[in-house]
């Protein structure tokens, strides 16, 4: 039996803004969207400490940090000409291709 890819409504390459969590406020481009748990890992967001252990002798342990997940409810997507975080509705163009505008300043999605 085929698994339905669950419906998230943001895309990879999206803008942002987190609206909850240690990370509200701030902003930035989603990298990857895990749609199995309807999570997105945004850039420099949610920054983990992640400890690395030496796989040889000659190598050296190191700590480095990566990016977390978030819900996908937690984020909105994000104008950076307008500054300004809202929802989004579809329209259609005159090739009759479904286009994602925001609702406050009707700015176009790419």
């Amino acid at each position: 039996m085929k698994r339905k890819k669950n419906k998230i409504h943001v895309k990879q390459g999206d803008y942002v803004q987190i609206i909850s969590g240690t990370d509200k406020g701030k902003t930035g481009k989603i990298t990857k969207i895990i749609y199995k748990k309807q999570q997105v890992i945004v850039e420099n967001i949610n920054l983990k400490t992640k400890h690395i252990q030496p796989k040889q002798e000659k190598d050296t342990g190191r700590i480095t940090q990566i990016e977390g997940s978030i819900h996908c409810s937690n984020v909105m997507l994000y104008s950076t000409n307008e500054k300004i975080a809202s929802r989004f509705r579809y329209k259609r163009n005159n090739n009759n291709k479904k286009q994602r505008i925001l609702i406050k300043n009707n700015e176009i999605i790419k």
